[in-house]
């Protein structure tokens, strides 16, 4: 009896597990058997194995194979088992030493002819690896600058079985040629893209990068774009066709700092699973952007799929930005799911092949016209929808969804003089994200002992008790939340967004002017501090519900 052992990796989600792929030779007739819990894509393995072993001009074993995948208990899908089941065979059949594969990890598919293929999830299966305590790990040649993301590991590239084997043995390392698809997109890559999701790179290049300076006016929604982006705040787009909702999503993610070296490792592992990574580019530093259409399934949207869930858009967006457009068009059910992440900034997702957890701490924008036809206002000029239409149109968006959103802006259509004026050149992108980058570093100072990184991942309790605000800075928000205009939630994000304008101003802790623009943003009411001494003082415009009256309802104080 031959028997030889290596290891490999299983991914559950974006975490990995370390496999023992064990191969045991013995007497009989010729057979191959693999077990250890494998999907059909795995099970195949015997074929590709066995066409790859005999086309790299070695001799496959004629007698009774069995390869063994343990834990059992895991289940163990895809084909980048298919390098560490040959090598394993191979020692165990006596032309490669046992010991020279007991202590490496290998992963990679192996085509009829030998060349080894790249497959998804390298970074996260390399780094379960290193946990695990390895530190020499084989992978394809394609994929060994995403495993070298990894520190303490030494990571062999190689094109074919062929060079593997000869670098085991000590011989001279055939000189393969290069992939015939270089130049061509990868296929090896090909059915593992997830479709519909849209994850685009908008700050890759400087040259097509979106400029907040190309928005016409929208003063107001470009303020709350700055906060959102400096607090880490959800933000709530309102108004008609063409004021420029889209635009002003857009330009969001490069308002974002770059990514910290863990959060890029989190969000490139999470990117390498799903099959998106960019065979160019190993490490993702910059803020993803993901917008999928309205038409997107819930599985895509939240994770999941047959089998093993897989990451949706809300972990791909994970660091970034989830950016739905006509949010009112998406399914009601796609949109309450996404209540948990935006809570807790993780996903759990249980299906009958086992459950895992997923990373989504994402940044979410929403954009919405008014009505289905877009010219629903305040005083109605142009609409044509009845009320029960626009009543039901916007509540599409349940109230507990929006309760959550920090930021509720109301975009107003451009003005011909906004759209037509000449020699008057609107902040850029670099000026707004310098001042994103600062308050982001007041935040970091004031919660360096803390595991929370920006004020919109405070808990509210820490908020009150830990980091008080100047005195009287609460009145507005607490007679809103007696009146049962605000609830217990809304006053937590309301004082999150208070500290952000704060530290956007500079002031090391809010006082009532903060706290009113963050219940402004909140709720579209424009607030107003009541006078000290209102003997002094001009008319209060405003009552106590906070809406404007008019000339003959102003009050005197």
């Amino acid at each position: 009896m031959a028997f030889a052992r290596t290891c490999s990796v299983a991914l559950v989600g974006v975490d990995g597990v370390v496999v023992e792929v064990q191969a045991d030779l013995e007497p009989g007739l010729a057979a191959f058997s693999l077990v250890g819990l494998a999907d059909k894509a795995l099970l195949e393995a015997r074929d590709r194995v066995r066409a790859a072993v005999s086309n790299s001009g070695e001799k496959w074993p004629l007698r009774k194979l069995t390869v063994g995948l343990t834990p059992a208990s895991v289940p163990k899908s895809g084909s980048g088992y298919d390098l560490a089941v040959a090598c394993a065979v191979l020692a165990a059949a006596e032309r490669l030493d046992p010991a020279s594969i007991d202590g490496l990890l290998i992963i990679g598919e192996l085509g009829l002819d030998g060349r080894v293929r790249p497959v998804r999830g390298v970074l996260p299966s390399v780094l379960a690896a290193a946990d695990a305590g390895y530190r020499q790990v084989v992978v394809a040649e394609q994929t060994a600058a995403e495993a070298r993301l990894v520190p303490g590991v030494s990571v062999l590239g190689v094109r074919s079985l062929r060079q593997l084997i000869a670098i085991l043995t000590n011989a001279p390392v055939p000189d393969e040629p290069p992939d015939p698809s270089t130049g061509r997109p990868d296929s090896s890559f090909a059915g593992l893209l997830l479709p519909g999701l849209g994850v685009r790179d908008l700050s890759s290049e400087p040259a097509v990068r979106p400029d907040l300076a190309d928005v016409a006016g929208q003063y107001e929604a470009r303020r709350a774009l700055e906060i959102a982006a400096a607090g880490g705040h959800h933000i709530y787009l309102k108004g008609p066709p063409g004021a420029g909702k889209t635009m002003l999503a857009e330009r969001l993610p490069a308002l974002l700092p770059p990514l910290t070296p863990t959060e890029a490792l989190e969000v490139t592992a999470i990117h390498s699973v799903a099959g998106l990574l960019p065979p160019d580019r190993p490490l993702i530093d910059n803020p993803p952007y993901c917008a999928p259409h309205h038409s997107t399934t819930m599985p895509a949207i939240v994770g999941g799929g047959t089998g093993l869930p897989r990451p949706g858009a809300v972990s791909l967006a994970h660091r970034g930005v989830l950016f739905l457009d006509e949010a009112p068009e998406f399914p009601v059910r796609v949109l309450d799911a996404l209540r948990q992440p935006l809570e807790s900034g993780e996903v759990m997702i249980a299906r009958a092949a086992g459950s895992m957890r997923l990373p989504a701490r994402f940044l979410l924008c929403l954009a919405a016209n008014p009505c289905p036809c877009g010219r629903y206002s305040l005083r109605g000029e142009g609409c044509e929808c009845t009320p029960v239409m626009v009543n039901r149109y916007q509540a599409r968006l349940s109230g507990p969804l929006l309760d959550r959103v920090d930021l509720q802006v109301q975009v107003a259509g451009v003005t011909k003089a906004e759209l037509m004026q000449q020699g008057v050149k609107a902040e850029s992108t670099a000026t707004v994200a310098a001042r994103v980058r600062e308050a982001r570093a007041r935040a970091a100072a004031r919660l360096v002992d803390t595991p929370w990184r920006t004020n919109a991942e405070v808990p509210g309790h820490e908020l009150r008790t830990r980091w008080q605000l100047a005195p009287g800075a609460l009145a507005d928000a607490e007679r809103d939340l007696d009146r049962g205009l605000l609830t217990a939630r809304g006053l937590d994000r309301v004082l999150r967004v208070a500290w952000t304008v704060a530290d956007l101003a500079g002031r090391d802790r809010p006082h009532r002017t903060d706290v009113q623009s963050a219940l402004t943003l909140r709720t579209g009411v424009q607030r107003a501090a009541r006078p000290t001494d209102r003997r002094n003082d001009p008319p209060y415009p405003y009552d106590d519900t906070g809406v404007e009256p008019g000339p003959e309802q102003t009050k005197e104080f």
